[in-house]
């Protein structure tokens, strides 16, 4: 029996990749080359369109496999397989070495999960990952995400400690206050007994604060992908998700 949702009628592809169709296909294509098509064991039920479409549907609404499965007309074990096969195939590539007149944006935010191993209870009151994200200013394209660290790590210890301290070397990288001490380029803030900052300091401020700006809304384009807001997955599984939704909100914003 059939699925609901399928690749062949377009309309389903937006709402639930964030792409038109012919980014879509670019998105196919680049898994093909990775080895989308690879057969392991038994073969796809479904071919590799309706795959990806599967992978972005679940990742965009939440839902668990045992309910997206049906919605293509498959088992859940085969939607497992799926997902286990098509995630690490949708990451964003490594980054390359920065241009000279490239800036970066680094900020941290807290992904609510249920695998306690990687997450902690953090400011929001729930068990939550921190994830490093960094954009960068001027294409706002995700350049790379670090590995997720427990939501009770401060962002100083987490921009090492989750490896995108290396992707930054050599670009000038905006960051805000809680990222102290890590050679950024955090706000000014008084000194003790400083009761006003200076209007150079004021005016450096306000433009540090647009800058981080368009960190902040690339951040809420991922976010609004909603197993971002609550995470089932085990393992590296919120990491593969992160990785494979800014793929996504990439190539969304390079049409």
């Amino acid at each position: 029996m059939g699925g609901v949702i399928s690749a062949d009628d377009p309309k389903w592809i937006e709402p639930f990749s964030g792409l038109s169709e012919s980014q879509f296909a670019r998105l196919v294509a680049l898994v093909r080359r990775r080895g989308g098509d690879v057969q392991r064991g038994r073969r796809w039920r479904l071919p590799l369109e309706d795959r990806v479409l599967l992978v972005a549907t679940y990742w965009r609404t939440n839902l668990t496999l045992r309910q997206v499965a049906p919605l293509f007309g498959i088992s859940k074990s085969a939607a497992d397989r799926i997902l286990d096969h098509l995630a690490p195939l949708l990451a964003i590539s490594p980054a390359r070495r920065p241009r000279k007149d490239t800036v970066y944006i680094v900020d941290g935010t807290l992904v609510p999960t249920r695998d306690r191993s990687i997450a902690a209870s953090s400011k929001n009151y729930r068990y939550s990952t921190n994830l490093q994200v960094v954009i960068d200013a001027n294409s706002r394209l995700v350049v790379a995400i670090g590995l997720p660290l427990p939501g009770s790590r401060n962002d100083c210890r987490a921009f090492t400690e989750s490896g995108v301290d290396r992707v930054c070397r050599g670009a000038p990288t905006i960051a805000d206050g809680g990222h102290q001490g890590t050679g950024l380029l955090i706000p000014h803030r008084r000194r003790r007994g400083q009761t006003h900052l200076s209007p150079r300091q004021e005016a450096e401020n306000a433009v540090h604060r647009r800058a981080r700006a368009r960190g902040e809304h690339a951040l809420s384009r991922l976010k609004s992908w909603k197993i971002l807001r609550d995470c089932r997955l085990k393992g590296n599984g919120v990491h593969q998700a992160m990785l494979g939704i800014a793929r996504l909100h990439n190539l969304a914003i390079t049409g």
